[in-house]
């Protein structure tokens, strides 16, 4: 028996199919709670990530399942941002027009410089003070998972730095939606100002839906323009992340720091954009994306306890609390004055 068929061998286990079906019963009930009226703010992966702390803090997990555990936290987490690819359909992007990618561009890098900037005065730690910027500027929890190998941030630091954007994002849906009217925008910059600002696709969404249709359809595409942008993004930070750690500039260029499954996030998005998949069997994809990457947060979420995210995720909360609002000024303030 040669060593592929021992790891083989020693995945396929009771305990490590236990541990993955621990995180798939966890998405699929996330997956349904997020139907529910508010609970579909949160959005099916906020959920799973919250179910599995839990299901951490109230019972005990077996040490024997964390394989199976962390097999669902990373290797189908990967799976699944190259599923959510056939998301992204890059012509929708190019028929917005230069200014909506260009205010999602600002927005985003205002965001990430911000936040992080905000985390070094506060003194959180590194790791987690990238995670939170890029959750806060990029798409939420899933740019956190993503960007996450690229700086070899470890599963508490991964859970805490999702569970912060999370948590941000739902209270800017809600106020958002409760100040419409105040804002004084067409539905359309009302979409451009909820997709260039708000954290998760599901917040876009359930805070769009304030101002129609018209302002959901430009909220999307603004929204999909910054996970567009996850690619050259997670690469970036994964060079510069290198050089800041001097063991790793000592070693040299590696094709490590190349987020292959991003890549492979990219390639469906061209696929998708080619019209060669159906539509309802690019849904699918999504929709089977969608339960993989809340697998993985249910992983995570199995992960981390309530008193780890106090330990280490009030100042981050605070730093991207306050970057948030930034961004939010920063977001009305160029839909103005783009008008």
């Amino acid at each position: 028996m040669d060593n592929g068929q021992r790891r083989l061998k020693s995945f396929l286990t009771p305990a490590f199919m236990k541990g993955i079906l621990l995180t798939l019963i966890i998405a699929l009930v996330a997956k349904y709670i997020s139907t529910f009226p508010f609970f579909s703010i949160l959005g099916q992966l906020v959920i799973a990530i919250i179910l599995g702390m839990t299901w951490r803090a109230a019972f005990k997990v077996q040490d024997t399942w964390q394989t199976g555990i962390t097999f669902s936290s990373k290797k189908l987490l990967r799976l699944g941002i190259i599923l959510l690819g056939m998301r992204l359909n890059l012509m929708d992007i190019y028929n917005a027009g230069a200014s909506v990618f260009l205010i999602a561009f600002i927005n985003l890098v205002f965001a990430l410089l911000v936040v992080y900037g905000l985390t070094k005065v506060f003194h959180v730690d590194k790791k987690l003070g990238i995670l939170t910027a890029c959750g806060t500027a990029i798409c939420g929890a899933a740019a956190v998972v993503a960007i996450a190998p690229q700086i070899k941030a470890n599963e508490k630091e991964t859970a805490v730095g999702a569970a912060i954007v999370a948590l941000l994002g739902t209270v800017f849906t809600l106020v958002y939606t409760v100040l419409y009217s105040v804002f004084n925008l067409t539905p359309t910059e009302y979409g451009i100002f909820a997709g260039g600002t708000l954290h998760e696709i599901a917040h876009v969404i359930a805070a769009a839906s304030a101002g129609g249709n018209e302002a959901i359809d430009m909220a999307v595409i603004v929204k999909l323009t910054r996970v567009a942008l996850l690619v050259p993004v997670a690469i970036v930070i994964g060079i510069l992340y290198r050089r800041m750690d001097k063991k790793q500039e000592k070693e040299g260029f590696s094709l490590s720091i190349i987020p292959w499954f991003i890549l492979g996030f990219l390639a469906m998005s061209a696929i998708n954009s080619l019209g060669i998949v159906p539509a309802n069997v690019a849904q699918t994809f999504v929709n089977i994306a969608y339960i993989l990457i809340g697998m993985a947060m249910a992983g995570l979420g199995l992960n981390v306890d309530i008193k780890t995210f106090k330990q280490l995720g009030v100042k981050a909360f605070i730093a991207g609390l306050i970057g948030s609002v930034c961004l939010s000024i920063l977001g009305y303030v160029l839909v103005i004055f783009m008008r």
